[in-house]
């Protein structure tokens, strides 16, 4: 493992007295969450306010500022329990609550974002910042990023392009599967290419390299979010987060999120040998079962696999999926579904194909396409997206 250290957006921001006392007399916003934190654990709130820069509110993406709470859970935070400041939860009842309202960015000058990402477009997190910055535009408030690494490197891309007509809080942007970006880049991409535009400015990484994946970072990796613990978990995310679109447990309520798959129903055995037969590089599967504690199959004995990544540069975690997909349909016809109720506050379209952003993909699955080769068809797609994303690249 590399030994490499890179400075986050945050220590580029702490080590320049310059910058800060430009600040000092301003009054701020900061949207953090656990993740918000210095190279040695501090978090942004006392590390700025040790500067001597006037912290006057906080905004909380999904999950909150602390992230106790679960996915989709809205969150009425008025008051951070640690730090005492007032908060305001840019994760509500409403798809309205996503956005800040108004009058809670009036009496401010500035807003500083600093949230790790996970390189997956269905990760809420920079969609918020992507939110604030718009309604910072409306209010004449500047606008700080923080940069942060992209976990799973900022080199490889996979999937597909969101349609506009399946634009949801899981794809609100023109954005693959696996975008290869960190939040300061799609801060970019936002303002030039996605209409959210505002003055702002990112605070770049010092020492990050495209290829880098974040334990090569030398930063201590905080969980993003209750279900992301680990990079590994990051690894599978970008194509096991489909199965939040299914009736399949993406075993939430276990200490294997994502990594972990199954149900009930599933025969684990036919499944793996289906995998298998596929020829998929870098990942091995084993036979389990678990029991989540909550959500889907809560307190039931679920069969499955747990997703072994044995080389992540040449593992796909989107082929994998839709092998996952595809295997459910031929080996579970009567018991497998496709999630029916509403879905991040969109209950008008599947909540699979919000995730897929075509529901081509799935009607593809659903009439027996080969995943891999499925999967394959997009390159020429991306084609747009790669020359637009060459324009926003911060880093070599």
């Amino acid at each position: 493992m590399s030994t490499t250290v890179v400075k986050s957006g945050l220590d580029h921001l702490l080590g320049d007295a310059e910058r800060i006392a430009e600040l000092q007399h301003r009054r701020i916003g900061l949207l953090v969450n656990p993740t918000s934190v210095t190279s040695e654990l501090e978090h942004a709130i006392e590390a700025l306010q040790s500067k001597g820069l006037q912290i006057v509110r906080l905004f909380g993406p999904e999950h909150g500022v602390r992230a106790d709470a679960q996915d989709m859970e809205a969150v009425d935070e008025v008051i951070d329990p640690l730090s005492g400041l007032p908060c305001v939860s840019l994760y509500g009842h409403t798809f309205e609550s996503l956005r800040p309202p108004q009058d809670t960015l009036a009496d401010l000058d500035l807003v500083i974002c600093d949230i790790q990402d996970v390189g997956s477009r269905y990760y809420t997190y920079v969609y918020t910042i992507g939110l604030m910055m718009e309604a910072c535009g409306e209010a004449g408030v500047d606008v700080v990023i923080l940069d942060r690494p992209n976990p799973i490197n900022g080199v490889d891309i996979e999937g597909n392009i969101v349609l506009p007509e399946f634009r949801s809080f899981v794809g609100m942007q023109p954005l693959p599967n696996r975008h290869a970006m960190t939040p300061g880049e799609l801060a970019h991409f936002f303002s030039r290419f996605g209409g959210w535009e505002c003055d702002f400015e990112v605070i770049e990484l010092q020492g990050w390299k495209r290829s880098m994946w974040y334990d090569q970072t030398g930063l201590p990796w905080v969980m993003p979010s209750p279900n992301m613990p680990t990079l590994d978990t990051a690894t599978v995310y970008p194509g096991q987060c489909l199965l939040e679109g299914t009736n399949l447990s993406e075993a939430r309520g276990t200490t294997r999120p994502f990594e972990l798959f199954g149900a009930p129903f599933v025969d684990a055995r036919a499944l793996e040998e289906y995998l298998n037969s596929l020829s998929l590089e870098g990942v091995a599967f084993r036979s389990t079962a678990f029991r989540p504690m909550f959500q889907k199959f809560g307190g039931e004995t679920c069969r499955g696999l747990q997703i072994h990544v044995t080389d992540r540069a040449a593992f796909s975690s989107m082929a994998l999926s839709y092998g996952i997909l595809s295997a459910m349909l031929r080996l579970h016809p009567d018991s497998f579904c496709w999630r029916e109720k509403a879905y991040e506050f969109v209950a008008d379209r599947l909540a699979i194909d919000l995730l897929l952003g075509d529901s081509d993909v799935r009607i593809s699955l659903e009439d027996g396409a080969h995943p891999v080769e499925l999967l394959a068809t997009f390159e020429s797609t991306r084609a747009e997206f790669n020359e637009r994303r060459r324009q926003c690249l911060l880093y070599s």
